[in-house]
């Protein structure tokens, strides 16, 4: 029987919660792959009292019975993927066992995270807020067909493709009044930075480097169940997003096709993930956006401080017109809420229904998002002020809360099929049937 291929991803600015729902989701699947991103990701995972963080591998990893599979769409910064090896043996997971990489999955290089660091200090005020991982830089290289990818690095010829790299990259830092001087990698200088990067190689050539779309395909042909696994969120898409301050990759369901090399038809469920506020990392619009005490609260009990770069957050309530335009944009199937606890104290929660701008009330997101005034219109509803931990079941859930994520249902036209109720793989409500 032919599979289809299923796919879970965020519908905000990113940091829903979404390694934790693949982890749960896991013991259904046989394949868990990333099809986008980099170690731009953060992707959380907490269960036995202790937290893991993932940047790159897959959050099936923790399941050593099934493969996990970084795909050719995701770039590998080799010394944090070894970094993420190290730190996966010392809690007894060997990655090698269960973990494949693309041939066609393009390196992040040390220059591309200098280049970060020179366009962000170049751009001032206009920055965009990049996690200063390479991102843009080796996405740039790739659409450029300047890139090298993971199958390179088993080249004769791997030296020679890297220096003449670095070479155009040290034109471009030079060419923005800048030397390699000028900025450091984690603390390290280029020289010093690069004699880890090449160690690493090494630690990317004992994994198994495939031609990932032929395993997806044969894979999905035999009736295996695969699992494709987006980073960051849907406002965040290159192309969908709020544009220039996105990541470099489409973030939506698209993405699975180009990311992994499988095609539109192939595709089945699309589990969207959501948390019930909204929080942003770095620069760029967000209408929904609090400063005031409401904003602090969901801040320190939410714990939104990245995981990748660890800065705060912003904080907000939850915004629909931006929740509807992702789900119109991924075909979600499933929505998945993350983070209601974080409401247990609040004695009013409000939900932005739709937008002012310019005197006009609009449900859909504008295209100068950047630039417009946009005045959130909300709906209020009484919290709930109850402690929600230990709840296995919806019906069991307090009334206020039921009403609330009833509302948010019906105005998504989208049935919630599971619930997050902190962030420990064992606290998972499941509402619907998925």
């Amino acid at each position: 029987m032919i599979s289809k291929i299923d796919v879970l991803l965020g519908l905000q600015w990113g940091d829903e919660g979404k390694g934790k729902i693949v982890d749960v989701l896991t013991p259904d699947y046989d394949i868990i792959a990333r099809f986008q991103g980099g170690p731009n990701a953060g992707h959380t995972l907490e269960f036995d009292g202790i937290k893991h963080i993932l940047h790159i591998i897959p959050s099936g990893i923790f399941h050593k019975e099934k493969k996990n599979l970084i795909g050719n769409g995701v770039l590998v910064e080799p010394v944090i993927f070894k970094k993420e090896i190290e730190s996966l043996l010392s809690k007894g997971v060997d990655a090698k066992l269960n973990l494949l990489i693309s041939n066609k999955a393009h390196l992040i290089l040390p220059t591309h995270r200098l280049i970060d660091a020179a366009n962000e200090t170049f751009k001032g005020s206009a920055k965009i807020g990049s996690t200063l991982k390479g991102i843009g830089p080796a996405y740039t290289d790739k659409v450029a067909r300047l890139a090298m990818r993971i199958g390179d690095i088993m080249s004769a010829d791997c030296l020679q493709m890297y220096n003449k790299l670095k070479e155009s990259h040290i034109r471009y830092i030079n060419s923005l009044g800048f030397t390699l001087n000028s900025f450091q990698i984690d603390g390290f200088s280029l020289e010093e930075y690069e004699r880890l990067w090449f160690e690493a190689l090494n630690t990317l050539k004992q994994f198994s480097i495939i031609d990932s779309e032929y395993y997806i395909n044969d894979a999905l042909n035999s009736g295996k169940r695969v699992l494709a696994e987006g980073a960051q969120g849907s406002m965040l898409d290159i192309d969908f997003g709020s544009y220039p301050f996105v990541t470099s990759s489409n973030t939506v369901t698209a993405g699975v096709c180009t990311g992994l090399g499988v095609a539109p038809a192939r595709i089945g469920n699309v589990y969207g993930i959501c948390k019930a506020y909204c929080t942003r990392v770095g620069s760029g619009p967000f209408p929904t956006e609090l400063f005031d005490k409401d904003g602090e609260v969901l801040r320190e009990k939410g714990r939104e401080y990245g995981s990748t770069t660890g800065r705060p957050r912003r904080c907000g309530w939850i915004d629909l017109p931006a929740l509807r335009y992702a789900c119109m944009l991924n075909g979600v199937t499933h929505l998945v809420i993350m983070k209601i606890d974080v409401l247990n104290d609040f004695d009013e929660i409000k939900v932005c229904d739709r937008y002012e701008i310019n005197g006009q009330d609009t449900e859909r997101v504008p295209y100068d998002i950047v630039t417009s005034q946009i005045h959130p219109v909300y709906s209020s509803y009484r919290g709930w002020k109850q402690d929600i931990s230990g709840i296995c079941h919806y019906e069991q859930l307090p009334q206020a809360m039921k009403q609330y994520i009833d509302s948010l249902e019906s105005k998504l036209g989208i049935k919630i099929a599971v619930i997050s109720t902190s962030p420990d793989r064992k606290d998972t409500i499941y509402k619907d049937i998925i």
